[in-house]
């Protein structure tokens, strides 16, 4: 599907505009003088947009959370929560971390991430590819700003065992 071909109440993320996206994200960490010491993901929607901006910095250290909170299109559990494998914090204390996601949706993901790695006596900023409007916690860096329901490229298919059985994507 071209962007041309987009649903109106969807936000399509084409693999051009992703590239596109986390250079300008890139740029705009260096240009505020932040040099992390390490790269955090929140995995699993943050994985990829965290592996490009490492390599727009030139990092090498990255790490993720495992967070779940949306199960699904629209479901979302009470609170997010951590998974296992836990993210090895005993080396990030006194650390610059970049924390990266796809989205700060609601924010509390974020919130809770920061927080963590702020705990622990890191120097935390976050980006996030996407800000919605409504999010309780904003990124220090954001691409772009929607209220509408985003696609990406490495999800809105959903799982191959999904597509295979004719069933929906899932978040």
């Amino acid at each position: 599907m071209t962007h041309d071909d987009a649903p109106t109440h969807r936000e399509i993320l084409t693999w051009q505009g992703f590239g596109d996206a986390t250079r300008e994200l890139s740029r705009a960490i260096v240009a505020d003088g932040f040099v992390p010491d390490v790269v955090v993901a929140i995995a699993r929607g943050g994985l990829l947009p965290a592996g490009a901006i490492a390599y727009g910095l030139g990092v090498k250290s990255c790490g993720a959370l495992n967070v779940e909170f949306y199960t699904g299109i629209g479901t979302v559990l009470d609170a997010p929560q951590l998974l296992p494998p836990d993210l090895d914090l005993d080396h990030l204390p006194g650390k610059r971390v970049l924390l990266v996601d796809d989205v700060a949706d609601s924010g509390r993901t974020l919130a809770l991430a920061v927080g963590m790695l702020a705990d622990v006596g890191a120097d935390v900023r976050s980006v996030c590819v996407y800000t919605k409007p409504g999010a309780i916690a904003r990124p220090d860096y954001s691409w772009r700003e929607t209220a509408l329901w985003i696609d990406f490229p490495w999800s809105a298919r959903g799982s191959v065992v999904e597509e295979d059985a004719g069933g929906e994507a899932s978040a």
